[in-house]
Parts: C-alpha cells; sequence; structure tokens
C-alpha cells in the first residue's frame, strides 16, 4: 500500500486575496481528509505574489485546528531562514496542540530571492549551515540533558518527525547520514531524482527515528472528466512557473486555450522538463501515469499537487486522483 499526501502553497489566483487562498486551502484540507490522504503539508514561500504561506507554522496550526485525523505539516520550512531554536519552539507548539500529526519536513533552499533570504535572516550563508542547522534543531527536541543551558519550552522531549526535502545529491545524503525520510521535489526538478534516491537508498543508516529508507515523491495531478480539460486546467502553472522566469512575478493565472501564442519554444521546452512528473487528462490517463511514476520511482508514499485556478475543479483533481489511487492500493 502507498500512502498519498498533498503539498499545498495556498495558491493566491488572479483576482483573489490571501484570505481567499487561506480559506481554500483549509477547505482542500478537510476534503482530503475525507477521503483517506494522509499528509497535508504546507511549502514556505517568501516575497512571492501567488503563494500565501510565508508564515508556514500558522497555516499549519490554522488547518490543523479544524481538522482531526490528517497529519499536518512543513514540506517544508526553510531552515536557512530562521533560528533552530525558534523553529523548534513553534513545532514543539504545533505538537503539542495536535499530538501525533504534526509532521517537520526541512529544506535547505531559502524559498525566495536573494535579497529577501537576507532580510528574513540577516546573513546570506545560512544555507552552508544547513546540516548543523538541522542537528541543532534536532537536539531541541530529544529529552534536556540536566546541563543543557538552552531547552525549546515546548519542544524539548517531544521527537516532532524531521524529514529532509530537496532536489539533489546533497540532500539525500544528509537524509541517509541522518537516518530521516527523505522527500524529492521530483515535481518540479526532477533532474537528479534517480541518482538522489539511489544515494539515499544505498548510504541509508538507521536511526530511532527510522529503521529504513523511506521516500516520498513529489507529483503533479490535473485531473479532469475529459483529457482535454485536464490540459487546459495544467496552464495555469505552465503559464506562472513561465512568468516567474521572465522575472514577472504575479498571482496564478486563469487557464489558456493557446499557450503557443504565449510562450517561445524555450520556454515550452522548459516547462515540459521541469513538470515531466506530472498526470494530466482523464481518469484513465491519469492512472496510467500515476503507474509508471511510481513503477520508476517506487516510492513508499506519493506527495500530490497542484495549482488549479478554479477551486472546484481543484477539489475535483484530488478527489478523481484519491480514488484512483485507493482502487490502485486495494
Amino acid at each position: 500500500m502507498i500512502p498519498f499526501s498533498i503539498l499545498d502553497l495556498s495558491p493566491i489566483m488572479q483576482g483573489t486575496t490571501p484570505a481567499d487562498a487561506f480559506r481554500r486551502t483549509l477547505d482542500l484540507a478537510q476534503h482530503a481528509e475525507r477521503w483517506g490522504y494522509n499528509r497535508f503539508w504546507l511549502a514556505e514561500h517568501h516575497n512571492t505574489l501567488g503563494i500565501a504561506c510565508a508564515a508556514t507554522s500558522i497555516v499549519i496550526a490554522y488547518v490543523a485546528g479544524s481538522t482531526s485525523r490528517i497529519r499536518v505539516g512543513a514540506g517544508g520550512v526553510m531552515l536557512p531562514n530562521h533560528s533552530p531554536l525558534v523553529v523548534a519552539e513553534q513545532f514543539g507548539t504545533l505538537a503539542s496542540l495536535h499530538p501525533g500529526r504534526i509532521d517537520l519536513g526541512l529544506g535547505r533552499a531559502p524559498g525566495t530571492d536573494k535579497v529577501t533570504a537576507q532580510a528574513l535572516r540577516h546573513y546570506v550563508e545560512g544555507a552552508n549551515n544547513f546540516s548543523a542547522d538541522v542537528a541543532e534543531l534536532h537536539a531541541y527536541f530529544q529529552p534536556p540533558q540536566p546541563s543543557q543551558a538552552v531547552r525549546a519550552v515546548p519542544g524539548a522531549g517531544m521527537e516532532v518527525p524531521l524529514w529532509i526535502l530537496g532536489t539533489s545529491l546533497f540532500s539525500a545524503q544528509l537524509a541517509a547520514k541522518l537516518g530521516l525520510p527523505y522527500a524529492f521535489a521530483s515535481h518540479f526538478a526532477p533532474g537528479q531524482m534517480s541518482d538522489a534516491l539511489d544515494t539515499y537508498r544505498n548510504e541509508f543508516q538507521p536511526s530511532p527515528q527510522l529503521g529504513k529508507p523511506y521516500v516520498m515523491l513529489g507529483l503533479n495531478v490535473y485531473a479532469a472528466d475529459e483529457d482535454t480539460e485536464g490540459a487546459r486546467l495544467f496552464t495555469t502553472l505552465q503559464q506562472h512557473f513561465t512568468y516567474r522566469r521572465r522575472k514577472a512575478d504575479a498571482p496564478f493565472p486563469p487557464p489558456a486555450d493557446n499557450l503557443d501564442a504565449f510562450w517561445t519554444t524555450e520556454e515550452r521546452e522548459v516547462a515540459e522538463q521541469a513538470f515531466c512528473c506530472s498526470a494530466v487528462g482523464a481518469p484513465d490517463t491519469v492512472r496510467q501515469h500515476i503507474e509508471e511514476f511510481i513503477e520508476l520511482g517506487q516510492p513508499d508514499e506519493l506527495l500530490l499537487t497542484s495549482q488549479i485556478y478554479d477551486h472546484a475543479a481543484r477539489l475535483h483533481s484530488f478527489e478523481i486522483a484519491a480514488g484512483i489511487l485507493t482502487r490502485l492500493n486495494a
């Protein structure tokens, strides 16, 4: 059986507000819980007009407080932006309020541009200290020692589950060395997926948290009743990605009927490469893509994501995907 989960960005659609995005995030999480999804993760981004969940721990609290079973967490917190102690206190608080339901995925990238990263933590070398920051954060969740001068209160002794997120061999090696589960962001940066998974599985060292390798892979899912409609919904992500590459940040746009008039051949090829791990179309087409992706990566869990402009269509897509994966597991 392969558990299936959701990664959400609290996307801000053109013509809507962050408040609208948060309400839609919560509605999606509540539906996901009923449909059998295992986790609902939120990803930290900053200074991005299309993404609302910059204060990730607060949005996690909002979602966890209005759901009851589904695990809620960060996919992830970009650790170079934060003091490890502050992160430990935030997630110790979340785990105290919602015992057994909070995950903490850790990323090395800033989730923003260099100027914003400097404004967040006032130095730009945070990524170089990632391994040390992970170790410090992990220590704050362990039972406190009598001589320990600094403790996370709450947090100490709570052993909040940690994950390493990444798209590279570095993240795979670190996750393996620490004996932590590994989430690979194949939904937008699949280039090193095979090598990273081989590295993680071959070099994995068991830890108190995890006895054997555990991999979660990201997959874009744009499911609809017809192939043409799924492809049309997918154009919202393709346009937003291209706008970002053009340095023209904006909320997520409505679907386009003719992308050929929107982008160049080079832009199309770059987007196709970035989003090659995508299941787009009618239910039978999406099922085939999901089966092929599972065969390729052999994940222990799937992390599904999509940025669909119309909220009802987004719910329908995730419901279709849940039905497909439930039947595959059966």
